[in-house]
């Protein structure tokens, strides 16, 4: 898994690029979809307008 990717450095700080389930916490991305968000462990999903 690149999970080098969800993550942002800049010096010391460490930044999350990707939003994390509301329901799983902290660890868990939510997936980027055209029309929605959606996480894979639990079946979370917010759609976009």
């Amino acid at each position: 898994m690149a999970v080098h990717k969800f993550y942002e450095v800049s010096g010391s700080k460490v930044k999350k690029i990707k939003q994390s389930c509301p329901r799983c916490g902290p660890g868990v991305f939510l997936a980027e979809h055209k029309n929605r968000t959606s996480c894979g462990r639990c079946g979370y999903t917010e759609f976009r307008k």
